[in-house]
C-alpha cells in the first residue's frame, strides 16, 4: 500500500495562513476584552457591595472576580495553543479544549456560589440607591452584548473557547439579572415572596438549571475532544462525499477525523484507479485541496492510497440504438452500453444500456460525454471513431481510462471478443 502524508511539508502551500492568522489574532483580542470586562465588573460590583451591604451584590462581585481569573488563563492559553515545540511537534491546539473544560468548571463554581449566597438570609436589609440599580443594569447590558459578540466570533472562527466564553457570559447575564431583581424590591421598599419563598430564590433556581445545562454541554464537548472522539457526522459525511465524487476514487476503505481546538484532522484510506505513483500523488493533492476548500479549518489531511485491484473491469461502448448497433460518432451516440467484465472467467456480470444525457448540447459535446463516462467509473471504452489529440482523449487519459479502437459493428461482436481475452 502506498501512503501519502499531507502534513507539514505541504501545509504552507495549501492552507490559507493569512486567514488563520487573522482569526487567531481576533480570538486573542476577544479573550483579552473578556478579561478586561470581567475585571472592570468585579471592581464595580465590589464597590457596590461595600456601599449596599447586599449579599446578592457581593455574590455578583465574587462571580465576576472568578470570571476575571478564568479569562486571564484563557487569554494566556490561546497565545500558546498555536505554538509548536520539539516536545509538542503536533502543536498545542488542545489547550483550547482544556480551557473549555476549565470554563465549564468555573460555570459550575459560579452556580454553587449563587446558590450559597442567594439562598442565604441576609442579617440586615441592604441599602439600595438609584445609582446601584443603574450600575447593575449597565453590567447586565454590557455582559449580554459581549456574550453575543463572543459567541458570534467563536462560531465564525470555530473556536470552542470563544463559544464557551460567550455561553459563560450568558450565564452571567442571568446571574446579574437575579442580582438586579433581588435589589429592585428593596429599592422600592417592598419585600416580595411567592409561596413563602423570596422571589430572588425562585429566580436563582432558574439560573442554576441554566448553569447546569450550559456547564455540562461545555464539559462534555471539551472532554470528547480531549479523549479524541470522532468528528461530527456532518463533517465526515461531507468529506466522504468529496472523496467519493472524485472520478479516480474507486472506493473509500476508511475515513476518520478528530478535533483539536478549532482545527480538524482527517485521515482517509482510498482505492484509486491508477497504479502510477506520480499520478496517484497528484490525485491525493487534488483531494486535499477540494477538502480544504469546502471544509474550514482543516489543519492536516493524511491520505493512504492503493491501486485498484482488477477483479472487475467496467467497459463502455457507444451505441446507435438499444439493440446494440455501435455508433460511429462518440459524442452524438444516443446510448452507451456499460458492461462489468470479470477477467477471471471472461464473463459479463452486469450489462446496462444508458441514454446519453449530453447528446443534444451544441458545444463541447465530446468532452461533456467523456466526463460523464468518467463519473460512471469506467476503466475502458471501445469506439470506432479516432479521437486522437482531441478533448475526450485527454479527459480519458487524465482519468486513467483506456481507449480501445474497434471495427465491430454490433455489441455482440465485442462480447464475443471479450471471451478470448
Amino acid at each position: 500500500m502506498k501512503t501519502l502524508g499531507v502534513g507539514s511539508e505541504n501545509q504552507s502551500a495549501h492552507r490559507p495562513e493569512t486567514r488563520l492568522d487573522q482569526e487567531a489574532e481576533l480570538i486573542g483580542k476577544v479573550a483579552l476584552y473578556a478579561f478586561l470586562l470581567n475585571l472592570g465588573l468585579a471592581a464595580m460590583k465590589g464597590v457596590l457591595a461595600f456601599w449596599s451591604d447586599s449579599l446578592a451584590v457581593t455574590a455578583g462581585a465574587i462571580d465576576s472576580a472568578t470570571d476575571s481569573a478564568a479569562s486571564l488563563v484563557l487569554y494566556g492559553g490561546l497565545k500558546l495553543s498555536t505554538r509548536k515545540t520539539p516536545s509538542f511537534p503536533e502543536g498545542l491546539y488542545k489547550i483550547e479544549n482544556v480551557l473549555s473544560v476549565f470554563v465549564a468548571l468555573s460555570i459550575f463554581f459560579a452556580g454553587f456560589e449563587i446558590a450559597l449566597k442567594l439562598f442565604k438570609q441576609s442579617v440586615s436589609s441592604p441599602r439600595i440607591s438609584l445609582d446601584i440599580v443603574v450600575l447593575l443594569l449597565v453590567s447586565v447590558a454590557a455582559t449580554f452584548l459581549f456574550g453575543r459578540y463572543a459567541i458570534l466570533t467563536g462560531r465564525k472562527t470555530e473556536s470552542p473557547t470563544l463559544i464557551a466564553e460567550g455561553r459563560h457570559r450568558q450565564v452571567d447575564v442571568l446571574s446579574s439579572s437575579v442580582v438586579l431583581l433581588s435589589v429592585l424590591p428593596e429599592y422600592f421598599g417592598y419585600h416580595v415572596s411567592l409561596f413563602g419563598l423570596p422571589i430572588d430564590s425562585i429566580a436563582a433556581c432558574a439560573v442554576l438549571i441554566f448553569i447546569a445545562f450550559a456547564g455540562w454541554e461545555l464539559l462534555s464537548n471539551g472532554m470528547r475532544v480531549l479523549l479524541d472522539a470522532s468528528l461530527d457526522f456532518e463533517t465526515l459525511d461531507e468529506a466522504r462525499s468529496i472523496l467519493k465524487n472524485h472520478p479516480m476514487v474507486v472506493n473509500i476503505r476508511s475515513l476518520s477525523g478528530r478535533n483539536a481546538g478549532r482545527f480538524r484532522f482527517l485521515e482517509a484510506s482510498v482505492i484509486l484507479r491508477t497504479g502510477d505513483l506520480k499520478k496517484a500523488h497528484r490525485i491525493s493533492e487534488d483531494l486535499e485541496q477540494s477538502i480544504r476548500e469546502k471544509i474550514p479549518h482543516v489543519e492536516r489531511i493524511m491520505i493512504h492510497y492503493e491501486p485498484q485491484s482488477h477483479s472487475h473491469i467496467r467497459l463502455a461502448v457507444p451505441l446507435s440504438d438499444p439493440a446494440g448497433v455501435i455508433s460511429r460518432h462518440f459524442g452524438e451516440s444516443p446510448f452507451f452500453a456499460i458492461l462489468t467484465f470479470r477477467p477471471a472467467d471472461r464473463s459479463i456480470v452486469q450489462q446496462d444500456i444508458i441514454e446519453n444525457p449530453h447528446k443534444e448540447i451544441e458545444t463541447a459535446k465530446g468532452i461533456r460525454v467523456a466526463e460523464w463516462l468518467v463519473e460512471q467509473k469506467i476503466d475502458q471504452i471501445f469506439m470506432t471513431e479516432d479521437l486522437s489529440h482531441k478533448g475526450p482523449t485527454y479527459v480519458f487519459s487524465n482519468a486513467g481510462v483506456n481507449v480501445q479502437r474497434t471495427d465491430a459493428v454490433h455489441l455482440e461482436e465485442i462480447l464475443e471478443n471479450l471471451k478470448t481475452w
